[in-house]
């Protein structure tokens, strides 16, 4: 098969999944199945998840599994404010997300004094640390979680956005899904990835022409967490609730396999990745309570047989599929 109508094929492919996405309020009542739009919406918030840990796993080559507690500081400053009565969405949603760049600064400070394995571990720690905090506060439902007795709230004068209306909802995680793969990719084309990408192959090398491996590297993981943060709010949203277990290093876990599955390094790879994984986990749990021993060979075959993941597949070696 030639390059060009292999490049097609990965751009049909990547084509046709976003147009599934954004037509599936219209497509699941048609066929009788509407909680088809609630799966592809868990999708959609799990995608932006799994694309910010991309972002420092694919192009930054750091092994995070603690990545999953940006997820849960953000639906959880969501919840607390919602538990004080506070649905504002103008002041909820960047309060979660600047409180995940502080989050993000302060253990990234002191995780990229670390590496390799080093660096998995004490992202794991800082993780589990978060999440028995979470488990130990009492006053917001402990390890039995927080219910969230309505959705964000946005209302400017005349105008605002109905967040309670399930088609509305389900288009504004759309929107953030489409800006999250613009903002990736435009990221990681433009210098600041460039050295990121840098970085992961060599890192002596670009200290020896004058970057700075910590600033860079820590400034990527600051970014990816804002973008994790944006996830775990759209996912209090959605289920009206929140719970430590969003923050368990098991939910890293996860992630790392959508994006292992996907394809690393690649942006669009993490939403292929969130539906597959979502997908075959839904079906095989239904099967079997141990569908982790029918998941865990399909991934062993993933990874050596797709090295760039299933979305590689539709891009020939060497073409720009990222």
């Amino acid at each position: 098969m030639k390059s060009g109508s292999n490049n097609k094929l990965g751009i049909g492919f990547r084509a046709s999944m976003l147009v599934i996405c954004a037509t599936m309020p219209i497509i699941a009542p048609m066929v009788g199945e509407p909680y088809w739009v609630d799966i592809f919406l868990r999708v959609m918030i799990w995608a932006i998840a799994a694309i910010s840990l991309d972002l420092i796993l694919g192009y930054g080559g750091m092994v995070s599994f603690g990545h999953s507690l940006f997820f849960g500081v953000g639906g959880y400053t969501v919840g607390i404010l919602a538990y004080y009565e506070n649905f504002n969405g103008f002041i909820s949603w960047p309060l979660a997300i600047g409180l995940c760049a502080v989050v993000g600064a302060i253990i990234g400070a002191l995780c990229m004094r670390t590496k390799g394995v080093y660096f998995i571990m004490i992202t794991l720690a800082f993780a589990q640390m978060i999440y028995f905090l979470g488990v130990s506060a009492e006053e917001y439902g402990s390890d039995d979680g927080m219910t969230i007795y309505g959705r964000s709230e946005f209302t400017l004068g005349g105008w605002s956005l109905d967040l309670n209306d399930p088609t509305i909802f389900y288009y504004v995680v759309f929107f953030f899904m489409i800006a999250t793969l613009w903002f990736v990719h435009r990221l990681v084309n433009s210098r600041f990835g460039m050295v990121i990408r840098g970085m992961k192959s060599n890192e002596g090398r670009m200290m020896a022409i004058g970057y700075d491996p910590f600033r860079y590297k820590l400034a990527c993981f600051v970014i990816a967490g804002m973008i994790c943060g944006l996830a775990g709010i759209l996912m209090a949203n959605s289920e009206e609730f929140v719970s430590p277990d969003m923050m368990h290093w098991t939910k890293s876990g996860e992630l790392i396999f959508m994006v292992v599955l996907g394809g690393m390094g690649t942006v669009f790879g993490p939403v292929t990745g969130a539906l597959v994984f979502l997908f075959l986990s839904e079906i095989l749990s239904n099967i079997t309570h141990n569908w982790h021993l029918i998941f865990g060979p399909f991934l062993i075959l993933i990874v050596l047989y797709a090295r760039r993941g299933i979305d590689g597949l539709f891009w020939r070696r060497g073409d720009p599929h990222g």
